[in-house]
């Protein structure tokens, strides 16, 4: 893989230039990273913003004391044969928010090999990270197997969407396979892999999708939820509150489309915000448990 621009130097943050793409026989080879840290003014900087290949980073408006990291797509992809990476520190203190500019479309290449889309995530004492990037679309023939790696420290939040998007407008998808592991604390708090498309058995039965084309899922971490799980709840008729084996709740949902979709998780993660949880309309229980923290609320992104 292709090192990442040396960081940007100086007391304020600076984004690197993204080094040019190594163009392997089979696809490019990528790797972005962005390094997020307290600042000791209570804000928080970002010392290193090096974009590669087809992620281009741009840090956008702060927002109080969280920063926020915009990834742009620079070129087509993810093509079957490239291997794209990136990685995402938040230190102890600081919070970030990262998203996307546009949705990551999967499409086929050349070579007829799959397309790697790899993540991880690291976040530190208390910490904050907001990870909402625009769904992933499966286009027909494509092949992607993307993985997501999160590391939090017992005191880390985390906020994260997730949104798988099976075919264009009047295509099927082509074959999508993701894997989210999450621990917490140096142990497993969630090792979840899901398989869409041709080659994957049942995908689009009855106990998986049951003929819907999009599906996502929402996580999240507070030290607040520490030995007061969040009760089983079913939102609406195709969403559902997991408690998990640790202080983190997940959200999973599928809808007609993307834009049901992400009505649905918006309105998870914006009941969230406002009333320190959510549980469709009725928030009580996880007001509860927000109680707990030190602000009365989880999430400020």
């Amino acid at each position: 893989m292709t090192a990442p621009s040396p960081p940007g130097s100086g007391s304020g943050s600076r984004a690197t230039s993204a080094t040019p793409p190594v163009a392997a026989a089979s696809g490019v080879r990528a790797a972005a990273r962005i390094v997020a840290e307290a600042d000791g003014r209570g804000g928080t900087a970002l010392p290193v913003l090096a974009g590669d290949g087809p992620l281009a980073l741009r840090r956008t408006r702060a927002v109080g004391a969280e920063a926020r990291v915009t990834v742009v797509g620079a070129m087509s992809g993810p093509l079957g044969g490239d291997r794209i990476g990136l990685d995402v520190v938040v230190g102890p203190g600081a919070r970030l928010s990262v998203g996307s500019a546009a949705a990551t479309i999967a499409l086929p290449g050349r070579s007829g090999e799959p397309a790697h889309y790899d993540v991880r995530l690291t976040v530190g004492d208390g910490a904050t990270l907001c990870w909402r990037p625009e769904p992933v679309i499966s286009a027909r023939a494509s092949d992607l197997r993307m993985t997501c790696r999160v590391e939090l420290a017992p005191t880390a939040r985390l906020l994260l969407r997730e949104e798988q998007v099976l075919g264009r407008a009047g295509e099927p998808p082509g074959r999508l396979t993701t894997r989210l592991t999450v621990y917490w604390a140096g142990r497993p708090l969630l090792d979840q892999e899901l398989g869409y498309g041709p080659g994957t058995p049942g995908w689009d039965g009855g106990a998986v999708l049951a003929g819907h084309r999009s599906a996502g899922q929402l996580l999240l971490v507070d030290p607040a939820f520490e030995g007061r799980p969040v009760p089983v709840r079913q939102l609406g008729e195709t969403a559902v509150l997991t408690p998990l084996a640790g202080p983190a709740a997940l959200v999973t949902a599928v809808a007609p489309d993307a834009l049901r979709l992400r009505r649905l998780l918006d309105q998870v993660a914006a009941d969230n915000a406002s009333d320190g949880g959510m549980a469709g309309g009725d928030a009580a229980g996880w007001r509860e448990a927000a109680q707990a923290g030190a602000d009365g609320r989880m999430f400020m992104c």
